[in-house]
């Protein structure tokens, strides 16, 4: 980051800005310190959160058990061990739904209700603080087993998947929530607790209900019926949850207010009347224009038109929507296209359980080799994305024309762990050029224009109003997709490379400088909004 000096107001010392900062820090919010004063430290610094004072190592340790707790919750909600089952559930005499419904009429429907889902869940998770849509998300994921039990009609199914929709918007209120627990300094290590407690949670899910079917000889509604009492526990999880005082955007100036209204204590009561006829006087729409204006989500809006022009984050941030369009639609249909090839090879056990074990195995391993390798990522990302977009083409060729259903299991787990290979990669890249609230903006972002896209998609070749496409037909399409992703892949790469080794004599040797991180420098600038007589903000 930037330093930027001038978010202090005006002729006060150094030692003075100091001493306010961390004056609210001895207050204990919830078991742990807020971390919005560390915010403020880093900005007027220049520090980076990764690079906070050592003195958050010194916190009271109360954060341990709230993190403890959101990731046994983390865990707990991702056991749902009838899921991998859903298709075969579907199109068992149990429900006697057809491919051709399951396909063309009930798949489309979650990806049609994430994107209307999707923005309202990301506001909505941080203007009501994390909890509320968490609880949202456990009553939706009630309703979802609840419809797959008692559920008979096409109606019901449809309903069903538009619950799930909301379930996977609600995510985002998962991922971020523990940050709101912890200081700056600990982003990191927490983020990986977090990310290795799901991880855990839906790995354990896939054994326990492959174990189910392979030996216990369970049926997919008991298998279903199990499902219902995790995700009801998880729900009851919910509750206990602790609700933070702050968030990343609408909740970020709580230290700032609590601060200038003790301010506002000390002064005589002449002081507080002339402040709040200052107040009444310039509260004009004018002023609620301005305030709006000045707020962090519009400057943060306003930020975004520098980010599209570094060619890094560009290209990472087209890859997140392009790809994660290609993967997230092959995810939605590939059970279909296994019960398709199973039955082409009367296949009568189903594997789906081990099989998505395996692939979160593999994406965990892949994900985690991806932070230990090390190239000019300036330079040869293009040419990376690329031959893994290639792989990834040739096994969709395969899983789309082969019938036997072990080659297509294998090439989907490698399918998945060459997907979650660049991950990663992509995260590291967008993060470490962006402040923490402007990078939680851009993944927004990019999620819901692959969202779109996938809808879009989804439309013209899946839903019965389209072309209603069968499962293996719309493999071949996502083939194609990916095949021209790669032509592109490929002559960005050869145009960047060509640049750069011809520009690299007169470069000193090639390097190229690192860009400096883009930061929200007018939020950083302007002082904090004076509170109103009732002690609230005027930035509310």
């Amino acid at each position: 980051m930037v330093a930027d000096d001038t978010a202090e107001s005006g002729d006060r010392s150094d030692g003075e800005k100091r001493m306010d900062l961390k004056e609210p820090a001895s207050e204990d919010w919830g078991g742990h310190k807020d971390g919005d004063v560390e915010m403020v430290v880093f900005a007027s610094e220049g520090l980076s959160p990764s690079e906070g004072p050592i003195e958050a190592a010194e916190e009271p340790r109360k954060w341990k058990w709230a993190v403890f707790f959101l990731c046994l919750f983390g865990f707990m909600t991702s056991i749902k061990p009838g899921e991998p089952f859903i298709t075969p559930y579907l199109l068992s005499p149990e429900k006697n739904f057809t491919r051709q419904q399951v396909t063309n009429e009930i798949t489309p429907v979650l990806t049609y209700s994430y994107m209307m889902v999707l923005v309202p869940a990301f506001l909505l998770t941080d203007l009501l603080r994390y909890k509320p849509v968490l609880i949202v998300q456990g009553v939706s994921q009630v309703v979802i087993w609840l419809l797959l039990l008692l559920g008979s009609t096409l109606t019901e199914m449809q309903l069903m998947e538009v619950f799930y929709g909301v379930t996977m918007a609600c995510r985002v209120a998962y991922s971020s929530y523990i940050f709101s627990l912890v200081s700056p300094a600990l982003y990191q290590r927490v983020a990986g607790y977090s990310r290795s407690a799901v991880l855990l949670g839906v790995f354990t899910s896939s054994v326990l209900g492959q174990l189910c079917i392979s030996l216990g000889n369970v049926s997919f509604y008991t298998l279903n019926a199990i499902s219902l009492g995790f995700v009801s526990f998880g729900l009851v999880l919910t509750l206990f949850l602790p609700w933070p005082k702050r968030s990343l955007f609408f909740h970020r100036t709580w230290n700032q207010e609590q601060k200038e209204v003790a301010a506002v204590a000390t002064k005589s009561e002449l002081d507080k009347i002339n402040q709040q006829e200052s107040v009444l006087s310039s509260a004009p729409p004018l002023c609620s224009a301005s305030r709006w204006r000045d707020s962090v989500f519009v400057q943060m809006l306003l930020e975004l038109r520098n980010v599209g022009r570094r060619p890094s984050l560009r290209l990472w941030s087209l890859w997140w929507v392009f790809n994660s369009t290609g993967y997230y639609l092959v995810l939605f249909y590939v059970h279909i296209l296994w019960s398709k090839v199973s039955l082409a090879a009367e296949n009568k056990i189903i594997y789906n359980g081990g099989v998505e074990a395996a692939s979160t195995l593999l994406s965990a391993l892949t994900s985690f080799t991806a932070g230990y390798v090390k190239i000019r990522w300036n330079v040869w990302s293009e040419l990376v994305i690329g031959v893994i977009t290639t792989l990834q083409a040739g096994l969709l060729l395969l899983m789309g024309t082969t019938e036997n259903i072990w080659v297509c299991y294998t090439a989907y787990v490698l399918f998945r762990g060459f997907y979650q290979f660049l991950v990663p990669i992509a995260t590291f890249q967008i993060a470490s050029s962006l402040t923490k609230e402007l990078c939680a903006l851009v993944f927004g972002i990019n999620t819901f224009l692959g969202t779109i896209l996938k809808s879009i998609i989804s439309l013209i070749i899946s839903d019965k109003r389209g072309l209603a496409l069968d499962v293996q037909a719309q493999f071949l399409v996502y083939f194609v997709y990916f095949v021209i992703l790669t032509v592109v892949y490929f002559v960005c790469a050869a145009v960047v490379i060509i640049r750069h080794y011809r520009t690299q004599p007169r470069g000193g040797g090639g390097a190229m400088e690192q860009a400096a991180p883009t930061q929200l420098s007018p939020v950083a600038a302007v002082p904090e909004a004076e509170p109103l007589s009732n002690g609230k903000s005027a930035k509310a």
